[in-house]
This record gives structure tokens, C-alpha cells and sequence, in this order.
């Protein structure tokens, strides 16, 4: 998930302006293309929510479709247009998509967004980390990433990452 300083992922016009940044951080590492398509090699298959996925296929008539050619699972009870045929809409419960469907399959997956879905994720105990790059803006105003999720949870830090652009990437290992 990107953030901003305040916790939002989203501003409420859906921009994402913001995830430019004119800041330098001069200990920081810098990020190429290769390394970005690395990293991604290694996702077998992404999990999105309707909104999500709504805002991804807007994108792609600008930018392309981001995910590739990676099975796709849109989490919703919406009737909505699928444009490529590696998306699958499913609308059950969500322990069984993990346990019965996507453990046998995959070994990385995914779940891309949107901040409902992550929440339910880690309140069925569904998520085994989570990695947050923290963007150098505070947005004040938008969808919060962790709002109100209702109970404590227990993290350790496995890893963090500070970037020239003043990006920082923390990955958590959620304490089950």
C-alpha cells in the first residue's frame, strides 16, 4: 500500500498526483526499473477490491494495465465489467478464496487493495505481512489505510527501506 505521512491512500478525487515527489533524501537507495520488474516477477497472482479495480482499469486507459497478464481476483458483489481474461470476480467468503483456492495455487500473492479489503484480510488473521510505502506529503483530507479496524494487532518489523525520491517502504510480519 502507498500512503501518505497521515495515513491516506487515497485523496477523494482519486488522484495520484501525489505519488510524485520532488524531494531527495541523500542516504537514501535509488529504485530502477529492473528492480521494480524483479520484484514483481515474484507476484503469482494479485487480489483487489471493487474500487480498486475500478480505479486500476480508469488508469489503464492511460497508462496500461499494471498487473499484467497475473491472475487477477476483484473481491465484490458488483457486476463488473472484466476486460481482460486474467481477472476473476468472486464474491464468497474470503477464507475459503485463501485456504481452499489460492494456497494450492500460489505462493506470493498479493492483495493490492483498497483499505476495506486489506482490514478484512487482517481481521480473518488472511495476511502475512504488510509492506506501507510511506510517501513525504501529508494529504490531510481522503481514505485512511487503517481506519477504526477494531482491535490491536501485533507487528515485527522484518524490513525498511529509505529511497532517494524520500519514499520509505516498511514491511511488517503480522504476529498471529
Amino acid at each position: 500500500m502507498v500512503s501518505s505521512l497521515d495515513g491516506i491512500i487515497a485523496k477523494k478525487d482519486n488522484s495520484i498526483s501525489w505519488f510524485e515527489t520532488s524531494d531527495y533524501y541523500e542516504k537514501g537507495i535509488g529504485i530502477t526499473e529492473q528492480d521494480t520488474e524483479e520484484f514483481l516477477k515474484k507476484i503469482d497472482c494479485y487480489i483487489m477490491g471493487a474500487h480498486t479495480y475500478e480505479h486500476a482499469l480508469e488508469l489503464s486507459k492511460l497508462y496500461g494495465w499494471a498487473y499484467g497478464d497475473v491472475p487477477t481476483i476483484v473481491v465484490t458483489h458488483r457486476n463488473l465489467p472484466i476486460e481482460r481474461q486474467n481477472i476473476e470476480i468472486y464474491s464468497g467468503d474470503l477464507n475459503k478464496l485463501v485456504n481452499e483456492q489460492l494456497k494450492q495455487k500460489y505462493k506470493n500473492v498479493w492483495l493490492v487493495g483498497g483499505a476495506m479489503l486489506a482490514k478484512k484480510f487482517i481481521l480473518l488473521k488472511l495476511a502475512d505481512e504488510i509492506r506501507l510505502s510511506v510517501m513525504p506529503i501529508i494529504l490531510g483530507d481522503g481514505t485512511l489505510f487503517f481506519d477504526h479496524i477494531g482491535h490491536e494487532q501485533a507487528l515485527h518489523l522484518k524490513d525498511v527501506t529509505a529511497y532517494k525520491s524520500g519514499m520509505v517502504e516498511l514491511c511488517y510480519e503480522i504476529r498471529k
